[in-house]
């Protein structure tokens, strides 16, 4: 994916859209100097190169009884471009693995996972996990409390 060049005006307005993702465009445009229309253009560029992706809501889980969070390692039996494949297409798949990342070191896969409790927990690894083809070893982490938690990309000093 190409490199989108950034002047201070975009990181200004990508700065302030990660912190309140419903800000008018009205304000938005008072806020970085630009006039409504010149605004809703710069936006609209940004989404269309694909630097925005999406907007959302950021929930609290354990407002919502998805209190337990658990950092998944997973490493492989071997490592061949079709049982890689599944692997990611499966876990992919489940609702409860908020985030997949393929890395180096002792793991093959690191998985952000959030579920109600232990017993769900149990369930998810016994219906899941543990019947995935190709897993060698799982090891889990569970979070004791959040320390940071953002989506916010930093932008070159801007705030």
């Amino acid at each position: 994916m190409k490199h989108v060049e950034l002047d201070k005006l975009d990181q200004r307005i990508l700065a302030i859209l990660q912190h309140d993702g419903r800000i008018s465009n009205q304000q938005l445009a008072e806020e970085v100097g630009l006039s409504p229309a010149a605004c809703w253009r710069r936006v609209r560029a940004l989404e269309e190169t694909g630097v925005i992706t999406s907007y959302s809501a950021h929930l609290a889980p354990e407002r919502i009884g998805q209190g337990l969070c658990v950092l998944i390692n997973l490493s492989l039996q071997r490592h061949t471009i079709d049982s890689t494949a599944e692997i990611e297409q499966q876990v992919s798949s489940y609702p409860e693995v908020l985030q997949c990342f393929a890395v180096t070191g002792n793991a093959d896969f690191v998985l952000r996972v959030i579920v109600p409790d232990m017993a769900s927990y149990d369930r998810f690894l016994n219906e899941k996990i543990f019947t995935l083809q190709g897993i060698a070893q799982v090891n889990s982490n569970f979070v004791l409390r959040e320390i940071k938690n953002t989506q916010t990309i930093p932008l070159g000093g801007v705030t």
